[in-house]
């Protein structure tokens, strides 16, 4: 079983991809792989928000997974949103398969400061393992330091730590465990 990094085509990724790969490896404990996929991005945007709906992004990636995907996370530049949230850093289905992470409001430059890719990395890494994460069942921690604490902003993005607690930490396992191999 693999967890697939998705990547969409055209999408730049000025990013270190295999630390981010090797990250998710260690944390999770499964083989992670690049997924390109095509994806028709005018059906998900909406031209009033100027962001793109990421539950049918989610939707497409589910189509689109091998065989043998475990779970998958999908990494975009664009903003996302659901309909009852301003914006969200990323989805994930609970318990479910597919994730989606958007690098938009990670970025310096959002908020109209100088780039800065250490930090952009660490902030994209949070994100990722919290979004797969929710695909393992884990649910947002009250533990700040926690790698699944909600964040509201990128502020908190900032606060919580790069892991698990122990509390989630011994969750996943449990899920983790519970898969065929």
């Amino acid at each position: 079983m693999t967890i697939y990094l998705i990547i969409p085509d055209g999408i730049e990724m000025p990013l270190d991809l295999r630390e981010i790969e090797d990250s998710i490896e260690k944390d999770l404990g499964f083989p992670v792989r690049r997924l390109p996929i095509a994806l028709p991005g005018e059906r998900f945007y909406d031209a009033k928000r100027r962001q793109y709906h990421s539950t049918g992004i989610l939707k497409e990636f589910l189509r689109n997974l091998p065989l043998d995907a475990l779970k998958a996370i999908g990494i975009v530049s664009f903003d996302l949103f659901i309909p009852i949230l301003t914006f969200v850093f990323g989805e994930a289905q609970l318990n479910g398969r597919v994730a989606i992470v958007s690098t938009a409001r990670l970025e310096q430059a959002f908020y109209g400061l100088p780039s800065n890719q250490p930090l952009l990395h660490r902030r994209l890494i949070k994100e990722i393992k919290h979004e797969l994460g929710h695909t393992f069942g884990l649910r947002h921690c009250a533990q700040r330091s926690c790698v699944m604490s909600l964040a509201a902003n990128v502020s908190d993005v900032d606060i919580k730590g790069l892991t698990f607690c122990k509390a989630c930490e011994h969750m996943l396992r449990d899920n983790r465990d519970d898969i065929p191999r």
